[in-house]
């Protein structure tokens, strides 16, 4: 990490055993990992330890901080000095707005921060009847400094009015981007751009009687629940990454006895709910350059990749230097004119088809006979159903659109340029209008679900911040606590109960359908859609006969 000395574990041999000893860094490494959220074997991966020592080094953590003030004795003064509950939580709780205001590449300053402590400060101290000793706190400019000190926060982008200036970078980033193209001989399927998104899966618009009992119960877990997204793909517009997923739980209620690496999302988990660099690295590695050279061998291309991202605080300044064949380069930052592709309609249109994804499922759900309420529906809708229409919203963008958000930096690649070919945010809409309206929510208009769309980059109060750490600890607590698990597991006999369900329903359909070309259609369709089924059934029966 830029900044800090590098690593090491040195090893003592003693006979043939090997033992190793764990220097203080590495040591106040596990237990800067453990603060920013990382589990027990994200760290030992990470670090190359076993995951019994990263524990033991979390379980002397008082210890080790004590070896490192008498290591450090210049700091002993500032880490020792006594501070209050509340100004302990009202930098905690900056420190994670602050990365959160990064991530979204928001406008910051000295000023801007510390009018935001300053306002966590004097709500923490409301919230703890802490009123009567008036602690002052005025967020000088010398507590700022020992702020980012304490917090390992060395750069905070700091806002620039530079507006004037972002059509001549825009242009001059486009003819940079040019020469590097040419120069590298890359084409269209080899250039490929990456943006983080939140997401709020479980969000409806705000005049929906669902939305209006659940602002006014107890608790923000589910409006105010975000994840994390990592889209995006190729400037051809040919091919689209598994979306990476951070969550702020590992294993959730919903996803206990589910494979995660056959789930239709990268899924991996922080406590913030953010990208950090090293789950940014460990995708860049194992996920992102296997996947370009699987597609290159597959589409007979050069294996070789130019990845162009936004330089965010999640990303690491080094990713060039772990692939022979992907170069990475990042984007002038510019807030007033942002010309990152994803950013130009790709992630916008995914939320809207998130949307709409999750009214078909609303109303699949409650439409019919013997079927669940609006209600009871939404109080069941869980994270792994926001897994499953995340996946098919990712896999409903077009290849046009894909292609088309280029134009600002490389207008040169794009090949639709007719706007009407390619389904905006507006077509999507009205979709979502007529699936409310069947649902029971008439009395949205398209301003609501606007208004929604636009929710997901929305800051979170302070009053936000509070509620959502203490709902996380609870969540926390029960993640850890025993729970035999769930085997799912599919039997010969559930499998062949649903080929009987399969094969009655194609019967209804087969005896009053009069038309006999669709009447095919849609069983052979079915018949090759469900053949991986039949294929796991015969191998269970095959193996079934081979143990009696």
């Amino acid at each position: 990490m830029p900044g800090k000395r590098p690593l090491s574990v040195t090893s003592i041999r003693s006979g043939k055993r090997e033992r190793k000893a764990i220097t203080l860094d590495v040591k106040l490494e596990v237990l800067r990992r453990f603060e920013e959220g990382e589990k027990l074997s994200q760290i030992a991966k990470a670090l190359g330890l076993a995951i019994s020592t990263v524990a033991t080094i979390r379980d002397n953590k008082e210890k080790i901080k004590a070896s490192s003030e008498v290591a450090s004795p210049s700091r002993v003064t500032q880490l020792t000095r006594h501070r209050s509950a509340v100004m302990e939580n009202m930098e905690r709780l900056l420190s994670l707005w602050i990365e959160d205001q990064n991530r979204q590449n928001a406008p910051m300053s000295t000023m801007i921060i510390q009018e935001k402590a300053k306002s966590l400060f004097d709500d923490l101290q409301r919230e703890q009847g802490e009123s009567s000793q008036m602690e002052a706190f005025s967020a000088s400019r010398g507590w700022f400094v020992r702020f980012k000190e304490r917090h390992g926060l060395p750069s905070i982008k700091v806002s620039s009015d530079a507006a004037s200036t972002a059509a001549a970078g825009e242009l001059k980033y486009s003819e940079v981007l040019k020469s590097i193209i040419q120069k590298g001989g890359y084409t269209p399927h080899h250039v490929f751009n990456f943006g983080e998104t939140g997401l709020y899966w479980k969000r409806m618009p705000e005049k929906t009687y669902i939305s209006v009992e659940e602002n006014a119960a107890a608790g923000l877990r589910s409006t105010k629940d975000r994840l994390m997204l990592l889209l995006g793909g190729n400037a051809a517009g040919d091919f689209k990454l598994k979306p990476l997923l951070v969550y702020h739980s590992e294993n959730p209620k919903a996803m206990k006895g589910y494979s995660k690496p056959n789930l239709p999302v990268i899924w991996r988990s922080n406590k913030k709910a953010w990208i950090t660099r090293s789950i940014f690295h460990e995708w860049f590695t194992y996920f992102f350059c296997p996947a370009v050279e699987k597609y290159c061998a597959q589409n007979n291309l050069a294996n070789k990749a130019l990845l162009i991202l936004e330089n965010a605080p999640c990303h690491p300044v080094n990713l060039s230097d772990l692939s022979d064949n992907v170069r990475v380069e990042y984007l002038i930052e510019n807030k007033a004119n942002p010309i990152q592709p994803m950013g130009q309609g790709v992630i916008s249109t995914f939320k809207a088809h998130y949307l709409r994804k999750t009214f078909q499922h609303l109303l699949g759900g409650t439409d019919g006979e013997d079927k669940s309420t609006v209600r009871e529906f939404w109080r069941n809708y869980n994270i792994m159903n926001a897994v499953d229409n995340i996946a098919e919203a990712w896999d409903e963008l077009e290849p046009s659109l894909m292609n088309s958000v280029w134009k600002k930096i490389w207008p040169e690649c794009v090949h639709v340029h007719d706007v009407s070919q390619i389904e905006n945010i507006t077509q999507i809409q009205q979709d979502i209008l007529a699936l409310a309206s069947d649902i029971g929510f008439a009395e949205l208009v398209e301003a609501d679900v606007d208004q929604l769309l636009q929710s997901h980059a929305e800051d979170l109060s302070n009053e936000e911040l509070m509620q959502l750490e203490q709902e996380r600890a609870v969540e926390e607590k029960e993640e850890n606590e025993d729970v035999p698990p769930i085997l799912r597991q599919l039997t010969t006999k559930e499998l062949s109960e649903a080929f009987f369900h399969f094969e009655a329903g194609m019967q209804i359909l087969a005896n009053n359908d009069p038309n006999n070309e669709r009447k095919f259609t849609v069983s052979r369709g079915i018949s090759d859609t469900i053949s991986c089924y039949r294929e796991l059934y015969n191998e269970k029966k095959r193996r079934s006969k081979q143990l009696s």
